[in-house]
């Protein structure tokens, strides 16, 4: 049993980064889907597709992307709020990560959104991660 399958996706991502994978399989779940669609929406990965093994997929594949060079588009991938301390923030609470260079990865009643979207909608929510 897993006590925090986000960080595990998140340790997945980081370490298929280092050693300069093209793509990462990890495990599906709402949350993480909607992480995906926050990291390829905000041009961190090219693409996630769930790898079929049957009609009830079990794995998403995450497909990575690099620059013309070869070089990380994801330099920093860490989780903020974790199963022992929790992190809520206010709209007003967010600040743009590196001055806007990176983002928050925030999660609301409205589903899992990036900080800029969360600022713009006025929502708060709970703090996943950051990326830049």
């Amino acid at each position: 049993m897993m006590t925090d399958p986000i960080a595990d996706m998140l340790t997945r991502i980081r370490n298929a980064v280092r050693v300069e994978r093209t793509s990462v399989d990890v495990p599906v779940s709402k949350v993480k889907r909607g992480l995906a669609e926050v990291l390829k929406r905000e041009g961190y990965i090219w693409d996630y597709t769930d790898v079929d093994k049957s009609e009830n997929p079990t794995l998403m594949r995450i497909d990575l992307k690099y620059g013309p060079n070869g070089e990380r588009v994801i330099r920093t991938i860490r989780r903020i709020s974790r199963p022992g301390r929790r992190v809520y923030n206010r709209a007003v609470d967010l600040k743009p990560i590196l001055g806007g260079l990176g983002i928050s990865i925030i999660s609301t009643s409205r589903g899992v959104i990036s900080d800029r979207e969360a600022r713009q909608r006025k929502l708060g929510g709970e703090v996943l991660c950051e990326v830049w």
